[in-house]
């Protein structure tokens, strides 16, 4: 049977990727340090023999015995206000934890995915952006700590390839939403949907013409699958190219909400991207891969889910950083 790590295990994308490949008949090694994730998200896989849960920072020495075939790298915080609470762990876990598990990798002969992301193009200057772009970021900004970690992540991950012949994979995700995102995580969607349950008026920031493109999470799981089992190893986009402005974002929310809320404006935060929109012809291309679920169809989706969380989670944030080590 196929033995598979997957770091960031309790988080929104991490929990997802776990119930994907113990479907597909893996035996999965969910780990995590429970800065962001939640084991609510995993908690139905606890009884299952083909899991097991270690409570570890990949930022510290990793240590897994037995064999292992596939390594995925999703541990960090992947939101504004994660990142900017607690920003040396962002630099830690994307460089440190990432340096941890390519030597890992090498020594269990496994191959090993980790997930970039979007903002190492920072605020583009190409529109869309495809993977041969270099992109346009501010390595001392606010967002400078998640941006250039994820660039250092992908630098190392090929340097392990090409100087030691790991096999190694490396996917770019672009805005994604869907079931057990967190309400207090900063991203629009979490944002606009908890406020519009809350009775609040919904912000934006800007004059809300930035544009983002959102991809279901289901759609991206099944890219991420893709790329894990293809023999390409250089940069892949998964998102969704559906390109639509904040403000217009926030509109499509009230109306899936039912609500009469209005939209509030305030200051755009610093190096905040104005256009984020994939160039998948990549992933389409080498994977045979693009997204299938419509954005009305996933907002449904996400929208029930919140809609079936209690009082208590929809009014206060699930998660403290106060006692983090610095």
């Amino acid at each position: 049977m196929k033995r598979m790590l997957i770091t960031g295990a309790a988080g929104f994308l991490g929990s997802h990727l776990c119930d994907r490949f113990i479907k597909e008949g893996y035996t999965v090694i969910g780990m995590d340090n429970l800065i962001t994730g939640d084991l609510k998200n995993i908690e139905h896989l606890f009884k299952k023999k083909e899991f097991e849960f270690y409570h570890h920072d990949v930022s510290r020495f990793v240590h897994v015995p037995g064999h292992l075939d596939y390594i995925l790298h999703f541990a960090s915080p992947a939101s504004p206000i994660d990142y900017l609470k607690i920003p040396i762990q962002t630099l830690k876990v994307s460089s440190l934890g990432t340096h941890n598990l390519l030597g890992l990798a090498k020594s269990k002969n496994a191959r090993i995915l980790v997930a970039s992301t979007s903002e190492v193009y920072g605020d583009p200057l190409v529109h869309p952006q495809n993977e041969d772009y270099w992109g346009n970021v501010n390595p001392i900004g606010p967002r400078g700590v998640y941006d250039e970690a994820k660039r250092f992540q992908e630098a190392i991950t090929m340097a392990y390839h090409t100087f030691h012949g790991v096999e190694t994979r490396i996917v770019r995700i672009f805005n994604t939403y869907g079931p057990r995102m967190r309400l207090n995580d900063g991203r629009a969607l979490p944002a606009f949907i908890g406020q519009a349950l809350r009775g609040e008026d919904l912000t934006v920031f800007g004059k809300g013409s930035q544009t983002r493109s959102f991809c279901y999470v289901d759609d991206l799981i099944e890219g991420i699958a893709r790329l894990l089992w293809s023999d390409y190893n250089q940069p892949v986009n998964i998102g969704n190219p559906d390109e639509i402005s904040i403000r217009e974002f926030a509109e499509e929310i009230i109306r899936l909400t039912g609500t009469n809320q209005k939209i509030t404006y305030k200051i755009l935060p610093t190096d905040d991207p104005q256009q984020r929109q994939p160039d998948i012809t990549r992933a389409k291309e080498i994977l045979g891969w693009e997204p299938k679920v419509s954005r009305a169809e996933g907002l449904k989706l996400t929208y029930d889910y919140f809609k079936g969380l209690s009082k208590e989670e929809l009014y206060n944030s699930a998660h403290r950083f106060e006692s983090l080590p610095k």
